[in-house]
């Protein structure tokens, strides 16, 4: 790291606030991990020099020594032990300056979790834990949220290093297998089953597929956080549907029926005489399902009358006829 400026590499200013390091770090973090980057050696020298920018910068004892004494910050105090154990030595050649120190332990953590706020050295220190929770959104038809549905869907699951246990340490030193990230993300096709009456918002819990655990710890869940997509014939609103019903004007004068498209088939909706346009029916249960019980909502359908185009001769008869016995 001889010549490089820390701040630099992070992309961040000397005045940068604790936020928007972690921010950087994380950005760039995700951006050269080896294993989004494979065989790509640019992309893994790039991810240590972030890594020990990123050490440095994020405490700010360090960082501290850092911006006061530069590239030489580690040399700049002098420790000692109690308990007589053992110093660790510098010199600096012929003639230079010795530093000496103790051995200082345990290093902060210089590889935040890209899906754990709390990092994996917080975590190295405690017993179990459990893995952390991870959301990931997932588009939804509606048809599918009024049905239910299974779908088979690609996910990266994050599993923890073999090498390190999931700490990112071996002894003090950073592990050179996943670089300091305790894991590393895999694909996986898992089977999701989406429940008949899901809306915008809903969450779907999948039991063990988040964040995986250390030290014998248990993993996070997944959950899938829906949207559901536009549709062109219904609108919903919470458990209710709301549609156009196109009526020709002959079946709205004298009444009739037509038929109304439903997310369940087509229905035969009556038309009574003298219908006017915009009039909204009530279909009482046919609606959404509502999410875990066998209820559903209703639907609603507004008149759109349609007036004929391309009149014979003989209808236009008709209606000049008709105007004449009903004069404005």
């Amino acid at each position: 790291m001889a010549g490089k400026d820390y701040y630099q590499i992070l992309g961040v200013s000397r005045t940068a606030s604790e936020k928007e390091i972690k921010q950087a770090y994380r950005r760039l973090a995700r951006k050269h991990h080896p294993d989004l980057n494979p065989g790509d050696k640019l992309a893994e020298v790039k991810f240590k020099e972030i890594n020990a920018a990123y050490e440095v910068l994020s405490n700010p004892e360090k960082r501290k020594k850092y911006d006061q004494f530069g590239e030489q910050w580690e040399y700049a105090d002098q420790f000692a032990k109690s308990g007589g154990q053992e110093r660790v030595r510098w010199d600096f050649g012929k003639g230079g300056t010795t530093f000496e120190y103790d051995d200082l332990g345990g290093f902060s953590d210089i590889f935040s979790s890209l899906f754990d706020d709390s990092g994996i050295g917080s975590r190295m220190r405690r017993g179990p834990r459990r893995g952390q929770d991870i959301e990931s959104p997932i588009k939804v038809s509606l048809e599918e949220a009024y049905h239910g549905s299974t779908r088979m869907m690609q996910l990266q699951t994050e599993e923890p290093c073999t090498a390190c246990g999931g700490t990112g340490r071996v002894g003090n030193r950073v592990c050179t297998i996943c670089g300091g990230a305790g894991g590393k993300v895999n694909p996986k096709r898992l089977e999701v089953k989406i429940p008949a009456g899901v809306r915008d918002g809903s969450r779907i819990r999948i039991a063990g597929e988040g964040g995986f655990g250390l030290a014998g710890g248990s993993k996070g869940d997944l959950y899938l956080i829906v949207k559901v997509l536009p549709h062109k014939l219904f609108e919903r609103k919470g458990d209710d549907l709301y549609t156009e019903v196109s009526v020709p004007l002959a079946i709205a004068i004298l009444g009739g029926e037509v038929r109304l498209p439903t997310l369940n088939g087509n229905l035969s909706l009556k038309i009574p005489p003298e219908t006017q346009n915009g009039k909204v029916f009530r279909m009482a249960g046919k609606g959404m399902p509502q999410l875990g019980n066998s209820k559903y909502g209703n639907m609603f359908a507004k008149v759109k009358v349609v007036l004929p185009s391309n009149l014979t001769e003989e209808e236009k008869n008709l209606f000049e006829r008709l105007r004449s016995l009903r004069p404005t």
